[in-house]
């Protein structure tokens, strides 16, 4: 009995990975979309969203998520509740382990993501979304005229705070070490501003609202003398990094420092028919129109490549 071969898998169920499913379905390659630990991606975390052309009055996250989706199994794509263990690039077909079962592509298009960074506390979880945040570019708007914080020492951090007091009144960057590991530049600028302070040597200890169900506070911890303290906020951005969702595939595509997927000319991969598309290669923007912008460009150079070897 012959095994099915899949045209192209694609891995990741935000953004990109659901753009590129819309592409490849219309373009008759009947997709598969492997949905990963998170489906949905960082999107499907966020409350309103409100810089995706087309919805002027915005859109939830997870509905827009859901719209997506609904579109790709319109023309035919088929999701699959299932995350990646491994993956076999060498040969052709290509041969991508899921636990319990093997599935055999002759393309690849890997949207897996970038997951961010968090502190771990069970309060800032039950917040996300309702103040808490990891991006300042979707949701600082919503925080005009407030106080806020950032957590973080790199430049990451710096960028956030600084973005963030076109909206906030004040912006309390919290590290918990004495020194930022950002660069000078960044740092003098952070210092030079008048909307921001710095607290060093603090740790956030709890995000406070819960019963409010918003973001009313940070209780902090003074890493030198252990004294604790209550900061008014009204939101806490984290600026702690992203971590790319690529380690599976380290050696075999290449990597840069960080672990994001390197790719030239947009999208291509080392590896012909493997191709990277939104956050897990797009350490800049990370939107969800450019991911969705690269998740197009990738099912179009499926496309090609599969026209290409007589598919």
């Amino acid at each position: 009995m012959s095994t099915h071969i899949y045209e192209t898998v694609i891995l990741g169920s935000g953004c990109a990975g659901l753009a590129a499913a819309i592409y490849a379905a219309r373009a008759n390659l009947k997709p598969i979309v492997l949905e990963g630990h998170e489906p949905g991606g960082q999107l499907s975390m966020t409350t309103l969203v409100e810089n995706f052309p087309g919805w002027p009055e915005g859109i939830q996250g997870p509905q827009l998520i859901e719209n997506m989706k609904q579109q790709a199994a319109r023309f035919g794509a088929e999701f699959r509740l299932a995350h990646l263990a491994s993956a076999d690039l060498q040969k052709r077909p290509f041969a991508l382990n899921l636990g319990k079962e093997t599935l055999h592509a002759r393309t690849l298009i890997i949207a897996s993501g970038a997951s961010a960074r968090w502190l771990g506390l069970p309060s800032e979880k039950a917040l996300i979304g309702h103040g808490v945040s990891s991006c300042a570019t979707c949701d600082g708007f919503f925080f005009s005229g407030k106080e806020i914080a950032v957590i973080g020492g790199g430049d990451s951090a710096m960028e956030e705070a600084i973005f963030l007091t076109r909206f906030a009144s004040k912006v309390t960057l919290i590290h918990r070490r004495e020194h930022f590991r950002a660069s000078k530049i960044m740092m003098e600028r952070v210092l030079a501003h008048e909307k921001i302070r710095v607290l060093t040597n603090m740790t956030v200890e709890e995000v406070l609202g819960i019963e409010q169900k918003e973001v009313t506070g940070l209780k902090l911890r003074n890493v030198a003398n252990q004294k604790t303290s209550v900061l008014p906020v009204s939101a806490m951005f984290l600026g702690i990094g992203h971590v790319p969702n690529a380690k599976m595939f380290a050696d075999q595509i290449d990597l840069d420092d960080d672990g994001y997927v390197r790719t030239r000319d947009n999208v291509f991969t080392r590896v012909p028919g493997v191709y990277a598309c939104g956050d897990v290669q797009d350490r800049r923007y990370r939107q969800a129109i450019t991911a969705a912008g690269s998740g197009c460009m990738a099912a179009l150079e499926v496309e090609k490549f599969l026209e290409e070897h007589g598919r």
